[in-house]
């Protein structure tokens, strides 16, 4: 049943119109594809773990909590803050063309907010991370 999409068959789903869910299969895609294709070049450059490698010093508890860091701030400013920026402009762009739609209009405030809230969590996360960090004594 899962390889329907793939051979051509469409699925059926209850209380859709026939294309419907072609439709959305072709969107995830295509989200998933743009995704990987923006990620991969900053996955590559992440540069994680900088100790142990041949030439190198071997890695001590500084470096674990080091890395801790470095992927934190590869998740916040390189994954976090340019994801939420586009849902602030998504949500922006469906305010914008609601033209009287309420449904469009709360879907765009909604956007807004939960891109708002993931910001705060986000970058909010920093301090949780500094208190523990120092609480076990690290010297950052």
């Amino acid at each position: 049943m899962k390889l329907d999409i793939i051979f051509g068959f469409e699925p059926k789903v209850p209380g859709s119109s026939p294309g419907e869910g072609t439709k959305i299969m072709k969107k995830i895609l295509l989200i998933a594809i743009l995704l990987s294709l923006i990620l991969m070049p900053l996955l590559t450059n992440a540069a994680i773990v900088t100790c142990g490698n041949s030439g190198q010093n071997p890695c001590g508890i500084g470096d674990f909590f080091g890395m801790l860091g470095r992927i934190y701030d590869f998740v916040v400013k390189s994954i976090a803050a340019p994801l939420a920026i586009i849902a602030l402009v998504i949500g922006g762009i469906m305010i914008l063309i609601s033209g009287g739609n309420p449904g469009l209009a709360t879907k765009g405030k909604q956007a807004i907010m939960f891109a708002i809230i993931g910001l705060v969590l986000a970058f909010g996360s920093y301090i949780i991370i500094k208190t523990l960090l120092s609480a076990l004594g690290y010297k950052y």
